[in-house]
């Protein structure tokens, strides 16, 4: 019988606040939103991949964003999303992402900061 260890160590989350649900807030892992960044690379076009990888690989840069920004990103996310070539968990994080971005886009605050947890 094996015992794994219940301590783990801190790992960095990006917080985006917003207001589309009850809490107002999401956490996703940094190493969920790199590998989303990859995807991104791989799946948009050259043209739009540019703001959403950026996004993405610098999310503690990210700071508020105005509503014309989250709407293009938002609707870039979900294109994202929707790709056959992305896993089913990094869809699902994008699908999250794009939903903020569309509260932020209804006037709603978009902010991104680093958090370890």
């Amino acid at each position: 019988m094996s015992r794994t260890h219940q301590i783990h160590d801190p790992e960095a989350h990006v917080v985006v606040s917003h207001g589309a649900d009850f809490f107002g807030e999401d956490r996703h892992p940094l190493k969920s939103l790199t590998s989303l960044a990859g995807y991104a690379e791989g799946c948009l076009s050259r043209d739009e991949r540019g703001p959403v990888v950026l996004l993405l690989t610098n999310p503690g840069e990210g700071g508020t964003m105005t509503p014309s920004q989250a709407a293009e990103i938002s609707t870039l996310l979900l294109k994202l999303a929707r790709h056959r070539f992305v896993r089913a968990k990094e869809s699902a994080v994008a699908h999250a992402l794009a939903a903020a971005a569309r509260a932020a886009a209804a006037g709603e605050p978009w902010a991104w900061q680093m958090e370890l947890a």
